[in-house]
Parts: structure tokens; C-alpha cells; sequence
């Protein structure tokens, strides 16, 4: 291959092409309750029992039969006798969550109650079932819980042990390598010191690594490869037992960048140049069964394919459910410029009610971390003015 890109490929239709390129992975495991928040439920989750399995006091207060309470008001309130069971005339002390006695069919608050002795004074009517808890009123025995795909939450995990589990199967993690090239790069063992002219600390497989685990994946970071075909290609095939690669650095078309002509020399180069600024040089393909996102050594062009490749490509690997992206409408404080026939990312910071674009370079890598979102400018538009309504989207 010449060392030219190949067609510039919009984000969509990369993505597209990526994602028909591999299938989920499907495995599974089991997992207590207190580790199963965050995973994909992989096998229909069916109640084994009722829940409450008896009738359930649902407040503080005094278990009655509402046929003794009609007409019950502060100004005309009705005696019941304090006793140890409930039959026409009596009354007994309950609390939230114990079994409500037989001969009782409501619970009268202790709001609307005063003691006197050993008598009640009931100062509300009640009806039948008014603050009970009915047998499977919460869940039904055989009742569908949670099916596959759902993504447990905390609040799941109490769900599932009130039907008597203390374990869930789930999809497991998909295992991303991330193989950081460049013989610019120096590592981190090594940040105590000052890196030489020409040298940088590795930053962006350390930034890869961390989006793969925020994103639901298990990340496997190698060491820094050295911008040699033969170096690369070997920690490529040392890596295709994980269920995708991430090389970051050397996309481009100089002579020490050697990403995507391995990747093709291996398997397919499915994209090699894509339609967004910064972040063309970006490149996705796939060996054997595993994707490969190649991302560019700027470290801003990297962020931008880590969030419009890897991200959509963990979560159909890891069977994870799409959550909606959170995106707030605000006014531009001033105008954003933009590049013709590249989807445009541009900083912003808060600023009131309104977001500002952020100046100065908005390729390094410091720039993200001042910014507070970011603007998505469309290929086909040259920018927006001043005033201007935008989605902003969070940095995550």
C-alpha cells in the first residue's frame, strides 16, 4: 500500500463497516450480588417465590379489621383494646415489615392514633388492605425479573436477593489490548525524571486503558513497541488471543508509520482516513475475528476514535445495552470556526448559562482536561455564530 490514505470514510460509515465486521462474544459467568453491578444480565431471570411471601405490615402502627374503624375521625375517634390478637374490638402494635396478624386486614398509622392505657383511640378510617402488603404484591412467583441485556444496576442487585438468589449469570468482560508504539515514547516507570529532547511519557495507552474499563471492557496494557514493522506485527500476534487490539500511534503516512499496513498485511483494513478534525488519520480493520482500532498519536485524535469506535465497539462485544448520552442545549458566548467535509470536535468550557469555545491549540492534550464538553460540528456546515444554540456533549 502507497503512503497515501485511502478514501476519507464519514464517522458513520466507518463505524458501520466496524461494527458488521464482529460478532458479540457471548461467554458468560456467574457473579455474586455484590460484584454484579455494571454487567449484562446473559440468562432470563425468573422469581422463584412470591415477594412478600406473607402479608406484609407497610407502616408504624396499630394491625385492625377496618370494620371496626368506620366513621373513625380526630373529632369522633373509635376505642379499640390494646390485645395480643386481633378480633372484633382489639387492636395490636405492629411495625414496618412484620406479619401482619391473623384476624387483621389494615393497619391504621400511629399518626392517626392516641393511647390511652390500654385503649386506642383509631383517628382515621381505614380500609381493607390499607397499609398491607399482599403475597406477591412486589413479585409474583414465576414472575419475569430482569431479561437478557439488562444492565444490573445497585437497586437490581437488592431485587434479586429478595428473591432468594446470591448469585447471576452475566456476559463477561471483553478483554481489549493496548499496545502503545513509538520510539518517541518513554515510560511511565520512568516520570520521576525529565524525558530528553524528542521523548515523551506514554500517555495515550495509559488514557486508552482506563476508557476500556470505564466502558465495560478489561483492559491488557503492554509494553511501549518500538516503531519497527517486525516489533509491531509480533506484538500484534501476541495479542490476538483478547477480543480486540487498540495500537496507538503510527496511522499516519510517514515512513515510521506502520499500524494499518499491518493490520491489512494481517487480516483487512477496513478504514484508513476518516472524515473527522482532529482524527483522520484513524484506522479500523479486523484479524481473523478480532477489531483493531488503530488510533492517531495526537493525543485529542485519539480520544476522538477511543469514544466514536472503541466504545460502540466494546459494548457489542460485551452484549452492553446503549445508554442515552447525556447532551445539553446551550448558547454559544462566541463563535465556533469549523473545517469543511470533517465532522468538527471543539472544546467548550461553562461559562453562565452559555459555553465558550476554548482557545489557544485544541490538539494537545491538556485541552481536554480544561474543557468541560464538546461541540460536534456537522461536515457540511462551516461553523456557528455567537448566540448560536448547540448540543454540547459531557467529556466523560
Amino acid at each position: 500500500m502507497g503512503r497515501i490514505f485511502k478514501e476519507r470514510t464519514s464517522i458513520d460509515e466507518a463505524l458501520q463497516l466496524f461494527l458488521e465486521s464482529f460478532s458479540p462474544l457471548r461467554r458468560t459467568e456467574e457473579l455474586s450480588l455484590e460484584d454484579c453491578a455494571g454487567r449484562v444480565v446473559a440468562e432470563s431471570v425468573i422469581s422463584g417465590r412470591d415477594v412478600p411471601d406473607y402479608r406484609r405490615v407497610a407502616m408504624d402502627g396499630y394491625a385492625v379489621r377496618a370494620s371496626d374503624t368506620p366513621g373513625a375521625s380526630p373529632a369522633n375517634p373509635v376505642l379499640l383494646q390494646l390485645s395480643e390478637s386481633v378480633e372484633e374490638g382489639t387492636t395490636v402494635w405492629v411495625h414496618t415489615g412484620s406479619v401482619l396478624p391473623e384476624g387483621a386486614d389494615a393497619v391504621v398509622m400511629v399518626e392517626d392514633t392516641v393511647t390511652v392505657g390500654d385503649m386506642v383511640e383509631i383517628r382515621a378510617q381505614v380500609h381493607p388492605g390499607r397499609s398491607v402488603g399482599q403475597v406477591g404484591e412486589d413479585i409474583k412467583k414465576e414472575d419475569p425479573v430482569f431479561e437478557v441485556g439488562h444492565l444490573l444496576r445497585p437497586c437490581d442487585a437488592a431485587v434479586l436477593a429478595s428473591i432468594g438468589l446470591d448469585r447471576v449469570k452475566v456476559f463477561q468482560k471483553p478483554v481489549v489490548a493496548v499496545i502503545p508504539t513509538g520510539d518517541e515514547l518513554l515510560s511511565r516507570e520512568k516520570s520521576g525524571e525529565v524525558p530528553p529532547p524528542g521523548m515523551v511519557f506514554e500517555t495515550n495507552g495509559l488514557m486508552a486503558a482506563l476508557y476500556v474499563e470505564k466502558w465495560g471492557g478489561t483492559p491488557i496494557s503492554t509494553g511501549i513497541v518500538p516503531d519497527r514493522p517486525e516489533s509491531i506485527k509480533e506484538a500484534i500476534e501476541a495479542n490476538l488471543g483478547a477480543d480486540m487490539l487498540i495500537l496507538s500511534g503510527g496511522t499516519s503516512v510517514g515512513k515510521c508509520d506502520h499500524t494499518p499496513e499491518l493490520v491489512e498485511s494481517l487480516g483487512k483494513l477496513l478504514v484508513h482516513g476518516i472524515a473527522v478534525n482532529p482524527g483522520k488519520p484513524a484506522a479500523l480493520g479486523v484479524i481473523g475475528k478480532t477489531p483493531v482500532v488503530c488510533l492517531p498519536g495526537n493525543p485529542v485524535a485519539g480520544l476522538l476514535a477511543l469514544y466514536f469506535f472503541v466504545r460502540p465497539g466494546i459494548r457489542k462485544l460485551g452484549s452492553i445495552p446503549e445508554l442515552p448520552v447525556v447532551v445539553l442545549r446551550k448558547r454559544l458566548a462566541a463563535k465556533i470556526s469549523s473545517k469543511i467535509g470533517y465532522v468538527n470536535f471543539i472544546q467548550v468550557v461553562f461559562e453562565g448559562d452559555k459555553v465558550r469555545p476554548l482557545t489557544g491549540k485544541a490538539e494537545i492534550l491538556s485541552s481536554v482536561a480544561k474543557a468541560d464538553g464538546y461541540v460536534l460540528v456537522p461536515e457540511h456546515i462551516e461553523g456557528y455564530e455567537e448566540g448560536q444554540e448547540v448540543d454540547v456533549f459531557l467529556i466523560e
